[in-house]
């Protein structure tokens, strides 16, 4: 069978809570003044109530609002799709299949959580949200969300990708949304980088810091965040539970899961709702794969961190290559971020998820390749993982493995990339360690 569909009855109704399930917990948030894990009051400035409660939940299933649930039925549930043209052009016996997320309005996985945010937004009398966007996915997708619930919404986009993804902006702007290239000069964090660092490329960390300065100043407005913390990898779990569902209807389940990994959202998505299983003693194996330009996971410290460069946000535990960070200008542009999930962190802690780094060429490759076979042309980002479940296919020709990757996005807003790649334009990039061992030397002290 190609292609798995699931009817619109049988989309899941309740959200599942990974926290709970993760051995040796999670470590809290701290206040960057006291050092003292955070209560929801001192959040509550720039998230709603509904989503801090969500936040700090150790309930393991939580119910989707039935208004959430009816603009998810626009794209959801979305099919799940066996690559068995890949699988001949690798000549190999494994079985791989992708949820395809590409799908939604935005066309990625970002608007799964946008609706949700921008929902508990406008239930709690939010009128405006601000929020930052690496590669433009979080961004269209929060524009989307926010003109359903007929909300203002202000963007702030990483200025390389600002430059690189115009269609991007297009799309923000189709759905009502105001987009500014961050650094800018509506903030004062903006301004201050733009004059310390005129040519700067920008980076998540300072769009973020934009963004909550944008919506501490206003009092009708909220923040709205696209990865990383534990209300949006709830929402995401939506992705695996589909997916499970759609497996268990051909008596398949997965030998591997794999997950590019930016800030953790789409790769804990798809993950979460397998962990108890792994957890109960079912041999399954988690990859998450991210960019040797930006190595988080593979390269970065496990410490306490700001998620942004000013230094706005609470101290999240995480695996972190520093918040001042810049990395460089991939076109993986949702992949360039300092930190991690702390869910995702904690996984590779416990040395349930494997984490591994691949380079922007080989990935490039990957996508052609799925492009050619399954026609569907990837995103940069998704990318990683077709590579990466190349990889796990490839280990063994023989070896008849089944592997579920999430397709976290289709790449047709992104064929800039793909232009500058045919071109020879594009160059592999590692990090040096000099300039990651100056990054963590600011980490706070805890």
């Amino acid at each position: 069978m190609k292609k798995i569909l699931l009817e619109e009855s049988e989309m899941p109704t309740q959200w599942y809570n990974v926290m709970p399930d993760i051995p040796n917990g999670i470590a809290p948030p701290l206040d960057p003044l006291t050092k003292e894990p955070m209560g929801p009051e001192k959040l509550a400035h720039i998230f709603p109530m509904g989503l801090l409660e969500q936040e700090m939940s150790d309930q393991r299933w939580i119910d989707i609002p039935q208004e959430v649930q009816e603009v998810l039925h626009i794209w959801r549930p979305a099919p799940l799709i066996r690559a068995d043209n890949l699988e001949k052009a690798l000549g190999t016996k494994a079985k791989i299949y992708f949820k395809y997320e590409g799908v939604s309005p935005s066309g990625s996985h970002k608007t799964n959580s946008a609706v949700a945010q921008a929902y508990y937004n406008k239930r709690e009398g939010v009128k405006r949200m601000s929020t930052e966007t690496g590669a433009g996915q979080w961004g269209s997708a929060l524009a989307f969300a926010a003109h359903k619930f007929g909300l203002e919404c202000k963007v702030y986009m990483v200025r390389v990708s600002f430059d690189q993804k115009p269609y991007r902006k297009s799309m923000m702007n189709t759905y009502g949304a105001e987009i500014v290239a961050s650094p800018s000069n509506d903030t004062a964090i903006g301004r201050q980088i733009r004059k310390e660092y005129p040519d700067t490329a920008g980076s998540l960390g300072i769009a973020i810091s934009e963004a909550i300065e944008d919506a501490m100043g206003r009092e009708d407005t909220k923040y709205g965040l696209g990865s990383v913390l534990n209300h949006v990898i709830l929402h995401q779990s939506i992705i695996g539970l589909e997916a499970k569902k759609q497996l268990e209807k051909i008596g398949e389940y997965p030998d591997v899961v794999i997950g590019c990994c930016g800030g953790g959202s789409n790769a804990a998505g798809i993950m979460s709702p397998f962990i108890t299983d792994y957890l109960e003693g079912k041999k399954i194996r988690f990859v998450g794969v991210e960019p040797a330009s930006c190595p988080t996971l593979t390269r970065g410290t496990y410490a306490y961190d700001f998620g942004d460069v000013a230094k706005q946000t609470p101290l999240l535990y995480m695996y972190t290559l520093g918040h001042d960070f810049i990395p460089p200008g991939i076109h993986a542009g949702g992949l360039r971020y300092h930190g991690m999930s702390p869910i995702l962190s904690a996984m590779v802690r416990e040395k349930i998820l494997e984490p591994i780094s691949v380079h922007q060429l080989e990935c490039f490759e990957a996508g052609r390749l799925f492009a050619q076979t399954e026609g569907i042309i990837p995103a940069p980002e998704t990318c990683h993982a077709i590579r990466a479940a190349i990889i796990e296919a490839s280990q063994d020709l023989n070896d008849p493995k089944t592997i579920l990757f999430n397709f976290s996005g289709h790449g047709m807003l992104d064929l800039s990339s793909y232009d500058k790649f045919y071109a020879g334009d594009l160059h592999n990039y590692d990090y040096p360690e000099e300039d990651i061992t100056n990054a963590i030397k600011n980490l706070p002290k805890v």
